[in-house]
C-alpha cells in the first residue's frame, strides 16, 4: 500500500524506534521495541519507522518482528531506513517482507558541507546515485520514501533537482529533513513553499518533514511547513532523539487538534470544521508517553508540554480560582483528551485476577497470560501495602513488569540501616547468572549509595552512575516511587527503571536492571539492539 496525497489530513510518521532510539542511553532490545510498536499502532500512527535494518542484527530482527506482528493488513505502514546503498536497501526489503504495507526510506546528503567532507562526491554523482538507488528500491518495494539529508542547509536549486530525480525514479514520499535543527519557522516554511513551486513533478509525491530540536524550533518549523503544504510529519514520542531530540508527536498532534480553527483553512476546509486533521487517538497519548519514558529511561521533564507532570497542574491562587469556576479560564485542552484521567481508586487487596485483567483492558494494556500473571502478583503485593490502589499505580506496576530487561543478576534481598547519627549500611543478596547466591555489605553516604556499593562488590563490573532520578507516581505517604538511573561504561550509557512502594527496593532493582543491560551488552546476542554501524542519518 502507498499512501496517496490527501490535502485533507496530516500523516503521522513515528520514528521513536529509529531516530528516537539513537538518543544516548535510550537503546531498546527487540521485545521492548515490539511493546512500543504495538502501542504506537493503538495510538493510530500512520507509519512506524521500526529501525535501520542494516545497522545491526538486532535492528534487523526488530524491523522483521514488528513487520510480522504489527504490520498487519489493517495496521500501520512499517518502514525501515536505508542509505542510498544497495546493501542497505536489500536489508530493508528483506526485513520488511512480512509487513502487509512495507516502506523503504532511503536517503543521501545534499548539502555542500556533507558532499565535501562526508560523501566526498560531486553534485552530479549525488543526482545519479539518487536516480539509481530510488529505482532499485522501487524494484523491491512499491512504497518508497526519499530524504535529501541536511536539506535545511542545501542549495535550494540543487535540492529541487534531486527531488525531481527521486520522484521520477519512483519515490512516493519526499522528506525534507532539518537534520541539524538549524532553520527557523519562516525559513522552513519558505523551503517547503519553494519545493511546491519549483519541483515539476511534486504533485506525484507527498511532502514530508523531519526536524531536530537543537534551537527548540522543531515543532514550530513543522507547523509552518504544514501551512505551506507538508502533509507528513516525522516525529517521536516525548521528542526523544539525537542531541536535543526531534519534533514531539504529542505537541504536533495536540496543536493541530486544539487549534483546528486556525489550521483548517490550510486544508481547504471551513474554519469551524470538526473533522480531525490526524488519525491519532489522542486518548492514547499520555499512556504512550509513559511507556516510552519507562522503557527508554528518558524521564519527561515536569514542565514538558502536553505530557509533563505539571501540564495540567495549577499552583497560583488566581489560576486555581479560575479553574475551579471554569477550566477554560486557564486550560486550553481537557486532560482527558490525552488519556490523563482522574486518579480514581480502582482496585484493592481483595480484588481478584479477573477484575484486575478487566481493569488492564480498560486501561488499554494488551498483555499475554504470562505478563498478566506477573503483573497480578506485583499488584497483590502493592495492594497489601496500600489501602488504595489507583489507575496510575497499576500503570506503574504493569510498565515495570513488561520491561524486557535481561535477567542475569537477580535481586534476592536488600536491607539497610541508617539514621542521623548512624553510618548508612546496606546488605544485598544477588543470584548470579550461574544460579549462585552471593551476599555482601557496604557503607555509603546514604542508604542508596550503600546499596549501590554493595551491589557493585557482588557484580564487579566497572561503571559510572551518571543519573539517579526518583518520581512519585501518586500522592501520599504510601505512594509508589519510580526510580530511573543511567550508567556509563566504556562510552555507552545503560538505563534502568523500577517501581515500588519502598524507594530503596526500587533503587536497588533499577540499578540491577541497568547492570543487567550492561552485562548483556558484553555478550553479543541476536536480540540485543546495539553496536550499530557508524552512520549519520536524517
Amino acid at each position: 500500500m502507498t499512501i496517496q496525497p490527501d490535502p485533507d489530513r496530516v500523516i503521522i510518521f513515528d520514528t521513536t524506534l529509529r531516530d528516537g532510539e539513537q538518543c544516548p542511553g535510550a537503546t531498546l532490545n527487540v521485545d521492548e521495541k515490539l511493546v512500543i510498536a504495538r502501542q504506537l499502532a493503538r495510538l493510530g500512527v500512520d507509519v512506524i519507522e521500526a529501525g535501520f535494518a542494516i545497522a545491526s542484527s538486532g535492528d534487523f530482527e526488530a524491523v522483521q518482528r514488528i513487520a510480522e506482528t504489527v504490520g498487519t493488513e489493517n495496521g500501520p505502514i512499517i518502514c525501515s531506513l536505508a542509505r542510498s546503498v544497495k546493501a542497505d536497501i536489500e536489508a530493508a526489503a528483506k526485513a520488511l517482507k512480512p509487513a502487509a504495507h512495507p516502506r523503504i526510506h532511503t536517503f543521501i546528503a545534499t548539502s555542500d558541507i556533507h558532499l565535501k567532507y562526508k560523501l566526498k562526491k560531486t553534485r552530479q554523482e549525488v543526482l545519479d546515485i539518487t536516480s539509481e538507488m530510488v529505482a532499485y528500491a522501487k524494484s523491491l518495494c512499491e512504497d518508497i520514501e526519499f530524504s535529501p539529508e541536511d536539506a535545511g542547509r542545501s542549495d535550494p536549486e540543487f535540492l529541487y533537482q534531486v527531488l525531481e530525480r527521486a520522484i521520477a525514479a519512483g519515490a512516493t514520499t519526499v522528506n525534507i529533513p532539518d537534520t541539524v535543527g538549524y532553520t527557523t519557522p519562516s525559513e522552513f516554511g519558505g523551503l517547503i513553499r519553494g519545493i511546491k513551486e519549483n519541483v515539476p513533478n511534486i504533485d506525484q509525491a507527498i511532502i514530508s518533514v523531519h526536524g531536530h530540536n537543537d534551537l527548540g524550533l522543531a515543532v514550530a518549523n513543522f507547523l509552518e511547513a504544514v501551512k505551506n503544504g507538508a502533509r507528513q510529519l516525522e516525529c517521536t514520542i516525548n521528542g526523544i532523539g539525537e542531541r536535543a531530540g526531534n519534533a514531539a508527536l504529542e505537541e504536533l498532534v495536540m496543536a493541530l487538534h486544539v487549534r483546528r480553527q486556525f489550521f483548517n483553512p490550510f486544508f481547504g476546509r471551513p474554519a469551524d470544521s470538526e473533522v480531525p486533521i490526524t488519525n491519532i487517538n489522542t486518548r492514547e497519548i499520555y499512556k504512550t508517553s509513559r511507556l516510552v519514558s519507562n522503557l527508554t529511561g528518558m524521564l519527561v521533564q515536569p514542565n514538558k508540554a502536553i505530557v509533563g507532570a505539571n501540564a495540567f497542574a495549577h499552583e497560583s491562587g488566581i489560576h486555581q480560582d479560575g479553574v475551579l469556576k471554569n477550566k477554560l479560564t486557564y486550560e486550553i485542552m481537557d486532560a482527558q483528551s490525552i488519556g490523563l484521567n482522574d486518579n480514581l481508586i480502582v482496585l484493592g487487596k481483595h480484588s481478584g485476577r479477573h477484575a484486575f485483567q478487566n481493569r488492564l483492558q480498560e486501561l488499554g494494556f494488551d498483555l499475554s497470560d504470562d505478563e498478566i500473571n506477573k503483573a497480578f502478583v506485583r499488584f497483590k503485593d502493592v495492594a497489601d501495602k496500600k489501602k488504595e490502589v489507583t489507575n496510575w499505580d497499576i500503570e506503574a506496576i504493569v510498565n515495570d513488569e513488561i520491561q524486557q530487561t535481561p535477567e542475569l543478576f537477580r535481586l534476592e534481598l536488600v536491607q539497610v540501616s541508617c539514621g542521623n547519627n548512624a553510618r548508612p549500611t546496606a546488605t544485598v543478596t544477588l543470584r548470579t547468572p550461574e544460579g549462585q547466591e552471593l551476599t555482601d555489605a557496604a557503607t555509603g553516604t546514604g542508604p542508596v549509595d550503600a546499596v549501590y556499593k554493595a551491589i557493585n562488590r557482588v557484580v564487579n563490573v566497572p561503571n559510572e552512575l551518571i543519573e539517579f532520578a526518583v518520581q512519585s507516581v501518586t500522592a501520599g505517604i504510601d505512594a509508589i516511587g519510580e526510580v530511573t538511573i543511567r550508567l556509563r561504561y566504556q562510552g555507552r550509557v545503560f538505563s534502568g527503571h523500577a517501581a515500588n512502594t519502598d524507594i530503596i527496593v526500587a533503587s536497588a532493582q533499577a540499578y540491577i536492571n541497568a547492570l543487567n543491560r550492561l552485562q548483556s551488552s558484553l555478550e553479543p546476542k541476536s536480540n540485543q539492539v546495539g553496536d550499530r554501524q557508524s552512520v549519520i542519518s536524517v
